[in-house]
């Protein structure tokens, strides 16, 4: 990427951050349901906007991976439970998003971990996921979890996992494995959780968002 490029990008992602409280659904290639939980954002904006007061468009747009438009959003969010696949375009326009002050939130719906893994070595050869603490702020900044990533549904018996990709100490990309947040955030029908687990899902979702439009 030439640097007149990315000063462009800079300046664009710039504008949008002050101004946007905007979300969109990352469309991904590679055969997997990008699509999922399709009540799970429009839950999410909800309830961000009654009780976090953020002003966010009630219907998330979707966004390509390659596409020029994902630079309009301060936030993306990308769910499935299998493949995945990014092209070197894909990755490249990704990474200048990301760079540029963007902010990616995956939340691994089932089965995605190790195709995403791969595909955002592609994104940042030089970086990998790390595992977030739980006196990381992303846990305190609206709602308080003291144990860091919430359990809400169960799949392999595993342990909810936050990783993280930073650059220059940002937190740029977030990855929630065995947590399952979509699912919580879904109309209550879908999955019959208790109105305990939902809320428990809103609110670690409410953290995301907060703190990815702030940092």
């Amino acid at each position: 990427m030439t640097k007149s490029r990315f000063f462009t990008l800079v300046c664009c992602l710039f504008s949008v951050l002050i101004f946007s409280q905007e979300i969109a659904v990352l469309k991904y290639k590679g055969g997997g349901d990008w699509y999922g939980n399709p009540t799970a954002l429009p839950n999410l904006i909800s309830f961000c906007n009654s009780n976090i007061n953020t002003k966010i468009n009630p219907k998330p747009e979707t966004v390509e991976v390659g596409s020029s438009d994902i630079f309009q959003y301060p936030l993306v969010h990308m769910t499935g439970h299998g493949h995945v696949f990014f092209s070197e375009e894909d990755a490249e326009n990704l990474r200048d998003y990301l760079l540029s002050g963007g902010f990616l939130h995956i939340d691994d719906n089932y089965g995605m971990q190790p195709y995403i893994t791969e595909e955002l070595k592609k994104v940042f050869p030089d970086k990998e996921l790390t595992e977030l603490p739980a006196n990381h702020p992303i846990f305190n900044v609206a709602y308080p979890f003291p144990k860091g990533l919430p359990k809400i549904h169960e799949h392999d018996g595993k342990r909810p996992q936050a990783f993280g990709i930073f650059n220059e100490n940002r937190l740029v990309l977030l990855f929630t494995f065995e947590s399952d947040l979509g699912d919580g955030w879904e109309d209550e029908v879908v999955h019959n959780d208790p109105a305990e687990v939902r809320e428990k899902a809103l609110r670690m979702g409410a953290n995301i968002i907060k703190y990815a439009f702030e940092n």
